[in-house]
């Protein structure tokens, strides 16, 4: 009996012994810190291309230069536009470059009775392109910009009788400048839509409105510049960067 309570009292005081030992083991398992947050960054990087619509109204006037010397008044020349863009962008921190050219079909026509003549002069713009470097400032994936470069239009200038009838014609190509500015927001990592208005400044052009048989009836100094208002959507070949914070 006395020997059985001794291997009782040997084996309690052994567990006891051995506990410390368990709990500096338990104490002494590693830390491993949580996994630190990342966020998406959208980055404006890459080429693109979309397509873009809106409207246009072109400030038009006409001054004959020959057979007379007077003005001949002016007309809005209206409508609508509908084309595509292609561009890159570089993005370095917050601030973004980019380079496009944009080409789009065009139907801005207006008309006034010439003070002159008393036929009706008409203007038409079906065409333009824009060659167009960007500098814009970025929050994440909203984008503000400015733009400026070269324009072209395709210009067509008719004199018609009070029947409708072409009585002279002219046209061109018209080589001018442009500003504007857009705001663009990425909704997906390779997509954007955005808005944009655009100012062309074409300056004057002398031009002689000829019959169809080649004759010239009348030569006018016609001056113009539009204001375009536009919505875009882009695509943009790459995604977004991953950055840890």
């Amino acid at each position: 009996m006395n020997k059985t309570l001794l291997l009782v009292t040997a084996s309690l005081v052994a567990l006891g012994a051995a506990a410390p030992a368990v709990a500096a083991d338990l104490a002494a398992r590693p830390y491993t810190k949580a996994p630190a947050m990342v966020a998406a960054i959208y980055d404006w990087s890459g080429f693109y291309i979309g397509i873009n619509g809106g409207g246009a109204s072109a400030r038009t006037s006409w001054d004959q230069t020959a057979p007379l010397v007077a003005g001949e008044g002016s007309h809005n020349a209206t409508g609508g536009t509908v084309g595509g863009q292609v561009g890159y962008r570089m993005q370095s921190g917050q601030w973004v470059f980019g380079v496009e050219g944009q080409g789009n079909w065009a139907d801005f026509s207006g008309s006034n009775l010439s003070a002159v003549t008393g036929l009706t002069n008409r203007t038409k713009i079906d065409s333009f392109g824009l060659i167009t470097g960007q500098v814009g400032y970025a929050w994440n994936n909203v984008l503000v910009y400015v733009k400026g470069g070269a324009a072209v239009v395709g210009d067509k200038y008719d004199v018609l009788t009070a029947a409708g009838v072409v009585a002279a014609s002219a046209s061109e190509t018209r080589w001018g400048g442009t500003i504007g500015a857009g705001l663009e927001v990425g909704f997906a990592p390779n997509w954007s839509v955005g808005v944009e208005y655009n100012h062309i400044f074409l300056g004057d052009s002398t031009k002689n409105l000829t019959t169809a048989a080649g004759i010239v009836l009348q030569s006018d100094r016609i001056k113009q510049d539009v204001d375009m208002g536009l919505v875009r959507l882009n695509y943009k070949f790459g995604g977004p960067i991953i950055a840890k914070y």
